[in-house]
């Protein structure tokens, strides 16, 4: 039941959402009928993106695409960079930092060791045409968080939706996190419904696809995450190994995420008979000093036979470059890193196969 204090709060997000929805919708209403333009590029471009803010999966899907595809394919990633602190094109490289490029794309770029050439260019139009002009023999350009960036239009449209707090159940901002209006699935290829449960029913799949109602051209995938071993955020500084199943319940962690919905992770790693304490920050969070030394303070007033710090992958690119991070604390400090998993759904699709096959159709890949 509703307090009066709620309602006064819906009714003041109310036609808010209504005036954001209707601004949104004229803008793609002007791409539909041409008065703004979408460019469409020789090479295929693989755009991945969802219709909310933040916590679907995206880098985790990203990297799972490229993985597969560049064992047969010269791909690159472009990305906006969000929060770094340049302008223009950047091409990663081996000086590049997450201030430089922005920590996602960081995180590509580290991960795959320059064996796929990884970008940030506010402007995705200027950062396909550079890509194209430094690399010529490209094969495929992977856009990251692109659905909303209409001046490009992908070959391959990718929009992923969180099981837990699928689309077709929210409402656009400010009410809910939708960046536009459920109706823009349609414009997606592919849809993939992200961090489902591991014991997920026919049933499960049968009825998300019935909410999904997706057109007949339509592909629809399911994905869950399986979590890796702890890795140390400062190799050099890393005296010891730890693995979760190792701590007991007189053992403490402190989970430090800053990224825009923990709660999958908490879940998963509250499923350990040790303490957990969360400390949470906002997605992207650039941990100033009084952070850091908030953190520490924390963590010392932790109990515990034994204790550490556990945070995500994406924090950990930031922290690892972060000047204020105590030298006492770096011994104790892991990442989870986290891998995406295609689960069989209601049709029998092999995700990168149906990515292939129509690139394959544009004659690109390698004899």
């Amino acid at each position: 039941m509703r307090t009066t204090k709620d309602k006064i709060i819906l009714g003041l997000l109310t036609p808010a959402s209504w005036i954001y929805g209707a601004v949104a919708g004229l803008r793609n209403w002007m791409f539909e009928q041409k008065f703004l333009k979408s460019v469409e590029y020789d090479i295929p471009v693989i755009g991945v993106g969802n219709l909310t803010v933040g916590g679907s999966g995206k880098t985790p899907h990203v990297e799972y695409i490229v993985s597969r595809l560049s064992t047969d394919l010269n791909v690159a990633v472009l990305s906006r960079g969000y929060k770094r602190k340049t302008k223009g094109f950047v091409l990663a490289n081996a000086k590049s930092t997450p201030q430089t490029i922005g920590d996602e794309p960081y995180q590509i770029y580290q991960k795959f060791h320059g064996k796929v050439k990884v970008a940030a260019c506010e402007s995705r139009r200027k950062g396909i045409e550079e890509l194209q002009r430094l690399f010529p023999r490209l094969d495929v350009i992977v856009l990251d968080d692109s659905f909303q960036h209409r001046w490009v239009k992908p070959k391959i449209s990718i929009l992923l939706t969180d099981y837990s707090r699928p689309f077709y159940k929210d409402k656009v901002l400010p009410l809910g996190r939708l960046r536009e209006s459920p109706r823009q699935v349609n414009r997606a290829d592919m849809v993939i419904v992200t961090k489902c449960p591991e014991n997920l029913q026919p049933l499960d799949f049968r009825m998300a696809s019935k909410y999904l109602d997706l057109m007949s051209f339509q592909k629809l995938f399911f994905s869950r995450y399986d979590y890796g071993q702890l890795m140390p955020v400062f190799a050099d500084d890393a005296p010891y190994t730890v693995a979760l199943h190792d701590l007991t319940a007189n053992d403490s962690v402190m989970l430090l995420t800053g990224i825009a919905h923990p709660r999958y992770l908490i879940r998963h790693v509250r499923q350990y008979p040790f303490r957990v304490k969360v400390d949470h920050y906002p997605d992207h969070h650039d941990f100033s000093k009084h952070d850091i030394m908030d953190i520490k303070k924390k963590f010392e007033k932790m109990g515990g036979q034994h204790k550490i710090i556990l945070t995500t992958e994406k924090d950990a690119v930031r922290l690892m470059h972060n000047p204020y991070f105590p030298k006492e604390l770096k011994p104790f400090t892991f990442y989870l890193p986290v891998n995406v998993r295609m689960m069989k759904g209601v049709d029998d699709h092999d995700l990168i196969e149906e990515i292939k096959a129509d690139i394959s159709r544009r004659d690109v890949l390698k004899s």
